[in-house]
């Protein structure tokens, strides 16, 4: 059973491993918006600091890390969201790290541990994600997980808590 658990100091070196594989830098490198992988990693080294807002988490399975997710208020973040109600949403990021783990459903079991602990909070309303066009793995996953597509241009998906406005 897939588990997760608040990123340490000892994770970073894996972490930035993960981000530095081909299977997930080419969705995390994002050459248009100016972000790379050390923009990442800066992040991460300062989640105590500058980006405090963010929370990561590691997925584990059966005690072994695969993958990295995080959590975070819209409001916390200068990220366009189009016309998405900033007021009671959080975003997230994700990723299967081990390759050998992929394509096992596990991206979709992370989407909806973080879904579930996003909505135990008093404020959530609604969590979005916002991918590239071409990751379909992740598409698939989101849509499984009950996301609805809210804007094709920017490819933002968004699920909301019961009774809540998107």
């Amino acid at each position: 059973m897939l588990e997760l658990r608040l990123l340490c100091d000892n994770d970073i070196s894996l972490v930035e491993a993960w981000l530095n594989k081909e299977h997930v830098k080419r969705w995390y490198e994002i050459p248009h918006l100016n972000i790379t992988i050390d923009d990442w990693m800066s992040e991460i080294k300062q989640r105590g600091g500058e980006y405090r807002w963010l929370t990561h988490l590691i997925a584990v399975l059966q005690g072994r890390p695969i993958g990295l997710c995080q959590y975070y208020k819209c409001v916390d973040s200068d990220e366009d969201f189009g016309t998405l109600l900033l007021t009671g949403s959080y975003g997230i990021d994700y990723l299967i790290g081990e390759e050998a783990y992929l394509g096992k459903g596990l991206g979709k079991e992370m989407i909806a541990l973080l879904v579930d602990k996003i909505f135990s909070f008093p404020d959530a309303r609604r969590v979005t994600a916002n991918i590239d066009k071409n990751n379909k793995a992740s598409e698939k996953a989101l849509l499984s997980c009950g996301f609805l597509l809210l804007d094709a241009e920017r490819s933002r998906y968004v699920i909301q808590k019961a009774n809540s406005v998107i």
